[in-house]
């Protein structure tokens, strides 16, 4: 067997790409290319449009669009003949995918993968769609006729179809060039609430009915919104949202995580794939969530996100792996759905009453069969409330119990590519979580992460490289690259306070503005200046599935600008969101990692530099004020007093910085004025405004 789990046949010209994905279709009948000039000369010089196809390793749909299609010789003799057909990797390639995406939008109001787009060997799109069926069935048009169609069409009225991807293309430049325009923060602030109110579910949690999906960036939103206005709904309804997932069988209740989305609206039935970004998201969320109610729910749960990524998704390098597919031994949820004959074959009857009680399983089963929407007997795993603490410990062992025994069930695929930008967020995650819940083990693999990225995805000139696999460094990076991996620098630095992660990141800074920044309008370009000449340059700054680059960079800008004193870089993240602002006013609750950034630079916000010694018992007690309230608009520098000169190199405003009565000691600022230094953390406390 090879990689793509095919037989050893006649391969394509997709055999010596490193990407799962691509791999997965590496012994298709179709004759796919990689994304490149060879495709698209072959396809200037044979006159044949192009199709492509855009995916991911483990969406279920692209699963089903090859066995159904691709596999199938005669769905590929008939695309070999007319068409060039090209391959892509979204998670490689999202620059790709985000222009193609936004012509699915624009040409037909929806998106998602597969993503099929026919366009010119100029790269210019003229028809846009999603999963197509093999044959025409119940009104939609199947992928044999759409193919005779668009061959019939390129034919006998090209000059049409050039016409029409020129207008699309030209829409596309267009939507490209927003400019800056005025705003009220405040106003988008409130309105942002005001629209997540409105889809709550007030009973079952979550901002929809079907799909739901974790939406985590909307859940922190919601808890800045709630330390801003002490607003109890808002902190209500991310309580609310994080127990109900919790409970649900979008969380993996017996090996951890969280799956993609809940195909329900009580979150019962998953898409079973699991995601990088999501682990990461929702890490910080219920983090977060932990310290402002203290609830060790909430706590438990992010570190059980914490156990599945260090366990399952952790190369032995450092680096984190992309995602873990839906699909085992080719069914959706196998590998992890159980009948009750199998739980009562694992547990003892005392056991299997005990679990019983908390655990939801029926005889005939709660997973309806996809096709037939027939129950099968199978059940997903979901709680009927929380245990109590000696309950838990009781869980616990029979949890191992049948975790052991579905550890030798066939896995589902793991997609082993390490992406910079996703590692980022889960540095950033394991950094909060590390100082939050004082554990070494998750800093210290926040740092291996940083030197796996620093010692294999890094040129010789600095500037990140994307995408790790299999012992080969790919891929021009993208500004999520950068912007997401800052983010996670900082947040390490305010574990750490190793100055070198700071350091690294104004290295990386000074790229992103160097070669994403818009001199001009304001905001960042997606692709670097020095990058692939594509349709159109864009400028993202919709937080999607992951928060936007522009959004994080937003954020980052604010944190580096109060560190370093430099008014320049404030000013920067104003002129940003100000060239999304007309954009975000239309629909605010769409941007909310953006209204967070917004959250900070309103204020109040503070800088916060501590001067003493590590042995310090004063140290420790205001490290500790620091890291267990919720203070999410903050920098925190400390000058070690012990390594003094290490930080003035870096920061060398903080030479006159000293400590008083030879205690370590605060010096707090807020919104440009600096209150009294001081060595008493209950008066820190107050100027952070964390009293009682």
């Amino acid at each position: 067997m090879n990689e793509s789990n095919k037989p050893l046949e006649k391969s394509n010209n997709l055999i010596n790409e490193k990407s799962p994905y691509l791999l997965q279709h590496a012994y298709n009948p179709v004759n796919w290319y990689p994304w490149g000039e060879e495709a698209f000369q072959k396809a200037k010089s044979e006159n044949k449009p192009i199709f492509l196809s855009i995916g991911y390793s483990t969406c279920h749909w692209c699963h089903v669009m090859e066995h159904e299609s691709f596999e199938d010789e005669e769905v590929a003799a008939k695309m070999n003949e007319k068409f060039i057909a090209i391959k892509v990797d979204r998670e490689e390639r999202p620059d790709i995918d985000s222009i193609y995406m936004s012509v699915a939008q624009i040409t037909t109001g929806r998106g998602g993968w597969p993503l099929t787009i026919f366009m010119t060997p100029d790269k210019q799109p003229f028809f846009a769609g999603t999963y197509f069926p093999k044959t025409s069935r119940f009104g939609a048009t199947g992928l044999m006729e759409l193919l005779d169609q668009i061959a019939t069409v390129w034919v006998e009225k090209k000059e049409e179809i050039i016409e029409t991807a020129v207008k699309i293309t030209d829409v596309l430049q267009k939507a490209a060039s927003p400019y800056q325009t005025e705003y009220n923060g405040d106003e988008l602030i409130i309105r942002a609430l005001d629209e997540l109110d409105n889809r709550f579910d007030e009973k079952l949690g979550g901002f929809a009915t079907t799909p739901k999906f974790p939406s985590p960036h909307n859940l922190i939103f919601l808890l800045r919104y709630w330390k801003r206005f002490r607003d109890k709904r808002a902190l209500s309804m991310v309580e609310t949202t994080l127990q109900k997932m919790h409970l649900g069988g979008i969380f993996d209740h017996i090996g951890f995580g969280f799956h993609r989305y809940s195909t329900d609206r009580e979150w019962l039935v998953p898409h079973f794939e699991k995601m990088l970004y999501d682990q990461a998201m929702l890490t910080i969320a219920y983090t977060e969530t932990f310290q402002i109610t203290k609830k060790e729910t909430y706590s438990e749960t992010a570190k059980a996100i914490l156990e599945y990524v260090l366990r399952d998704m952790t190369s032995p390098e450092g680096g984190f792996y992309s995602a873990e597919d839906a699909d085992s031994e080719g069914v959706e949820g196998k590998f992890y759905v159980w009948t009750l004959k199998e739980v009562k074959g694992i547990l003892t009857e005392e056991e299997m009453k005990f679990f019983s009680k908390f655990y939801r399983m029926e005889e005939e089963g709660n997973y309806l069969e996809e096709t037939t929407k027939e129950k099968t007997g199978d059940n997903i795993l979901h709680l009927k409330g929380f245990p109590s603490v000696e309950e838990k410990k009781k869980l616990e062992l029979i949890r191992i119990k049948i975790f052991e025994v579905r550890e030798k069930r066939i896995h589902p695929l793991k997609d082993d590519k390490i992406l910079t930008d996703w590692n980022g967020l889960m540095i950033s995650a394991l950094a909060k979580a590390s100082r939050v819940f004082g554990e070494q083990k998750y800093q210290d693999a926040a740092e291996k992460a940083v030197n796996f990225i620093f010692s294999k995805l890094i040129t010789s000139e600095g500037r990140l490289i994307h995408r790790y696999r299999d012992g080969e460094a790919a891929l021009t990076s993208n500004l999520d690259d950068y912007a997401f991996l800052i983010w996670g620098l900082l947040e390490l630095y305010e574990t750490s306070f190793k100055i070198e992660f700071l350091e690294k990141a104004t290295q990386l800074n000074s790229i992103v503005m160097k070669h994403f920044l818009d001199n001009e309008t304001g905001g960042f370009y997606f692709s670097p200046d020095d990058g692939e000449k594509l349709l159109v340059r864009e400028k993202l700054i919709y937080d999607g599935a992951i928060p936007s680059g522009n959004s994080v960079m937003m954020l980052n800008l604010l944190k580096l600008s109060r560190i370093y004193s430099k008014p320049d870089f404030e000013e920067t993240a104003a002129h940003l969101m100000a060239v999304f602002a007309k954009q975000v006013s239309k629909v605010p609750s769409a941007f909310t990692f953006l209204i967070s950034s917004l959250d900070y630079a309103i204020g109040p916000a503070y800088e916060i530099v501590l001067v003493g010694k590590e042995t310090d018992n004063n140290y420790k007690e205001m490290l500790d004020v620091l890291y267990q309230n919720f203070l999410p608009n903050k920098v925190v520098l400390f000058k070690n007093t012990e390594k003094e000169n290490e930080i003035e190199q870096t920061l060398a405003h903080l030479k006159d910085f000293k400590t008083q009565k030879n205690k370590t000691t605060a010096y707090v600022c807020e919104q440009f004025s600096c209150k009294r230094p001081t060595t008493e953390f209950s008066l820190m406390k107050e100027q952070l405004g964390l009293g009682e």
